[in-house]
């Protein structure tokens, strides 16, 4: 199996230098916590954008849409910021026969308490399950890309 994950930014990527300073979108963070898991399985990480998901324009989307088509890979991990990842997933809805899926964080990875590992995992995990289409695993679940909402108040996604 082979996985091409693009990088985009988000949480996941973030690094805080301080309590008091403004953070920045680092390197994607999903090639060390596959080292970390010793996986079994072929992957190449790409950095497309080094954005908060909030600050993704159309044009960045268009991006993402024509490197994830043009990709000869059939699986696909994107890892995104949480706000507005399911409107990328929208975005990438009419490419047909890949499977890709959809991640990120409510914590950056180089933080301890981060789920950012059980995400990418869970994410690694519906790559190998899920048919065809866009999928986002956040939260512990699996969610078809049209069926799922963030809920601020609560940190975690859900269907709806």
């Amino acid at each position: 199996m082979f996985i091409q994950i693009f990088g985009v930014g988000g949480t996941l990527d973030k690094v805080y230098f301080d309590a008091l300073s403004e953070y920045q979108i680092g390197e994607p963070m999903a090639a060390e916590l596959l080292e970390q898991g010793r996986v079994g399985f072929e992957y190449a990480v790409e950095s497309l954008l080094k954005k908060d998901s909030l600050e993704l324009t159309d044009e960045d989307r268009q991006l993402i849409h024509r490197r994830v088509a043009e990709c000869p890979a059939e699986r696909i991990l994107i890892t995104h910021g949480t706000d507005t990842m399911t409107v990328t997933a929208a975005a990438l809805a009419d490419i047909p026969d890949k499977i890709i899926v959809l991640t990120g964080a409510m914590q950056p990875a180089r933080f301890r308490d981060s789920d950012a590992p059980f995400n990418l995992g869970l994410a690694v995990g519906a790559l190998n399950c899920c048919q065809p289409g866009v999928w986002i695993a956040m939260s512990g679940q699996v969610f078809a890309a049209d069926g799922v909402r963030k809920n601020r108040v609560a940190g975690r996604f859900e269907a709806g």
